[in-house]
C-alpha cells in the first residue's frame, strides 16, 4: 500500500506517516477529501473494535470492506446526505492470505490483485495490469510502484510530492509495517533513473524526426 503525499508548503515538515492505523493485520488508505477520509477511518476503527468485542476475533478484510461499502452507500441514497468525496483501500492478511479491497465513493467494494485510486488512476491501473503480480517479489513491487508514481506525475501541473509506502507480507511477518527506508530509497532511485532514460530516448527520437524533415 502506498501514498503519494503532496507537499503543499516548503515550510511544512514531512509527515511521519499518513497511513491510518487499524489492527496490525489490516491497513486502510484514502484518496480524496481528507475530512471525509477521517470519517471513514474512524468508522473502520469502530467496526474493528465492535467485531472483536462481539465475536472475540479480529475482523477480516472482506467483512470490513463490506461494512465500509455499506456505510458509504447509504450516503448516496438520500437527498439530505452528501456522498463521500473519497475512496479507500483496505489491505489485510487473513487465514486465506493477503488481500486488497477497494471501496469507491459510491459504496461499491471489490477485491483486487492491484488497484489505484485518486488522480491519474486510469493510467496507473493500466500500468498495474501490465505487471505479472504473481511472479514478482514485494521488493520488486516497491520499485515498480515507484516507477508508476513518477510516470503519472505531471511536473507542470502537480505539486512536489513524497512517497509513503507500507506492506503486509512474509518479510514483514504478516503484519503491517512501513517499507524499510533503504528499500524505498532504492525503488525511488530506480524510478528516477528509468524516467530520465525515457526522457533521453524521447529527445533522441525528436532529433531524428527533425533531421529527417
Amino acid at each position: 500500500m502506498r501514498l503519494r503525499v503532496l507537499c503543499c508548503s516548503r515550510v511544512v515538515l514531512p509527515p511521519a506517516c499518513l497511513i491510518p492505523l487499524l489492527p496490525r493485520r489490516r491497513r486502510q488508505s484514502i484518496a480524496g477529501l481528507v475530512p471525509d477520509g477521517r470519517v471513514l477511518i474512524n468508522r473502520a476503527r469502530e467496526e474493528s473494535r465492535g467485531f472483536l468485542r462481539n465475536y472475540g476475533t479480529p475482523i477480516t478484510g472482506d467483512v470490513l470492506c463490506e461494512r465500509i461499502a455499506g456505510y458509504m452507500h447509504v450516503y448516496s441514497l438520500y437527498e439530505w446526505l452528501r456522498p463521500f468525496g473519497c475512496g479507500c483501500m483496505i489491505a489485510s492478511w487473513d487465514s486465506s492470505g493477503p488481500a486488497l479491497y477497494v471501496v469507491e465513493p459510491d459504496g461499491s467494494g471489490y477485491k483486487y490483485f492491484g488497484c489505484a485510486l485518486g488522480k491519474a488512476k486510469a493510467q496507473a491501473r493500466g500500468m498495474i495490469e501490465s505487471l505479472k503480480l504473481d511472479e514478482i517479489t514485494c521488493r520488486e513491487a516497491v520499485t515498480e510502484i515507484c516507477k508508476m508514481i513518477y510516470a503519472c506525475h505531471d511536473e507542470l501541473k502537480d505539486k512536489n510530492f513524497e512517497i509513503e509506502m507500507s506492506w503486509i507480507c512474509e518479510e514483514s511477518g504478516r503484519v503491517h509495517k512501513l517499507v524499510p527506508a533503504d528499500v524505498l530509497a532504492a525503488g525511488e532511485a530506480a524510478a528516477k533513473a528509468a524516467l530520465e532514460s525515457d526522457d533521453d530516448d524521447d529527445d533522441e527520437e525528436d532529433e531524428d524526426v527533425a533531421m529527417a524533415d
